[in-house]
């Protein structure tokens, strides 16, 4: 099989290194040469590295990288089984493209797309022959991270949807099925860890520093959300948030925060700007959290009933099944445990209160109980 990547950067980079490293022949392509270039010596250097600590052979480095032909131009597509576009989240532009692969590709070949939340079902419109078009989002680094979300549109045929599954799950991927909707599982599901944690802060309730301390140490997440935000990229995460909460129809749930806004205007995008929520620069002193246990556990209790929520919201809208929402939870973004066994941990009724305690403080439609977990707890159901 052969396979077309679109897009040298980061994420195109990791999705071609996984085809050619299961023995495909690989068309990365990018219409910026550089890019291509840098992509060839972060390939080089990712696989050699690879060699050093035993994870493959001595010269399967050089056989990997000899599967991958990188060109600038899209008519080296001819011949693909399957295209991944793995470009800017800017839908006029991935329409563009996807019309341009249409043309260059044969009827068979599968056209995916990357997006982590926009409209698949906009993309696949399009294509003349839409029923080839599926989401196939990666989560990065694509090459370590084990899931991969797979988004039939309303247009994608089931043979497209199950030979785009296979092939994921012949490269040793953990695939989850979701429905075409805004931040489908994983950008939908983990919009409280953030917002939640940049309300929390904006309210003067507790500092970066001690929300990131008790998101880690007392609930288990690998890292605190504002060290997570600085990590992907506060211009990048401002993006998601404002692309979900438009996209909802401006549901208060998914609001961003006018802290987040501004610190992606003001270039400090976090650690690739050497400034986000935290200072990067060498010697910067790392502030010390209030470290006080009552007012941590009262941080993780706000958080974690909010992902709660939105995690049965999306079970409750039929986003996915409960199996792959919490899958998806724990191999997409590494939670310590999947939402809904979670919230039968707690206790469903705890959680029902916890999200009412907060409606009757706020009467805001952003703390709403979803339905489900009110039947449930109406019901003394559990999720499992």
């Amino acid at each position: 099989m052969k396979v077309g990547v679109l897009g040298a950067g980061s994420m195109g980079c990791g999705i071609a290194q996984i085809a050619a490293t299961f023995g495909h022949q690989v068309v990365l392509c990018d219409t910026k040469q550089v890019a291509l270039d840098n992509a060839h010596k972060k390939l080089s250097k990712i696989l050699a590295r690879l060699v050093e600590k035993g994870r493959i052979e001595a010269g399967e480095d050089q056989a990997i990288l000899g599967r991958i032909e990188m060109v600038t131009d899209m008519q080296a597509y001819t011949g693909c089984n399957i295209v991944i576009e793995a470009i800017i989240e800017n839908l006029d532009i991935k329409k563009s493209v996807f019309q341009k692969l249409e043309d260059i590709t044969g009827d068979d070949c599968i056209l995916a797309t990357n997006t982590s939340s926009l409209s698949v079902a906009a993309i696949a419109a399009s294509c003349q022959k839409a029923d080839r078009v599926v989401g196939i989002h990666f989560f990065n680094p694509a090459p370590l991270m084990k899931l991969v979300e797979i988004i039939p549109a309303i247009q994608t045929s089931q043979a497209t949807l199950e030979q785009a599954r296979t092939l994921i799950n012949s490269w040793k991927k953990l695939t989850v099925v979701t429905k075409d909707t805004p931040g489908f599982i994983v950008n939908r599901v983990a919009r409280p860890f953030y917002g939640e944690s940049l309300r929390i802060l904006e309210e003067g309730i507790a500092d970066v520093a001690t929300i990131d301390w008790a998101m880690k140490e007392l609930a288990g997440f690998r890292m605190g959300p504002f060290t997570l935000m600085d990590y992907i990229g506060n211009d990048v995460n401002y993006i998601v948030t404002e692309t979900v909460f438009t996209a909802f129809y401006y549901d208060p749930r998914y609001k961003p925060a006018f802290t987040q806004k501004r610190l992606s205007e003001a270039g400090y995008w976090g650690r690739k700007a050497g400034k986000g929520y935290y200072d990067y620069a060498e010697g910067a002193q790392k502030p010390e959290p209030n470290a006080d246990k009552a007012l941590g556990q009262q941080i993780v209790d706000r958080v974690v009933a909010m992902l709660i929520n939105e995690a049965a919201d999306a079970l409750f809208w039929q986003i996915a099944s409960k199996e792959d929402i919490d899958t998806a939870m724990t191999k997409g973004v590494n939670y310590p445990k999947g939402l809904l066994a979670w919230a039968d941990e707690i206790g469903i009724e705890t959680c029902v209160e916890r999200l009412d305690t907060l409606y009757e403080e706020y009467r805001e439609d952003r703390y709403r109980c979803s339905p489900i977990l009110r039947r449930m707890a109406k019901a003394g159901q559990t999720f499992y």
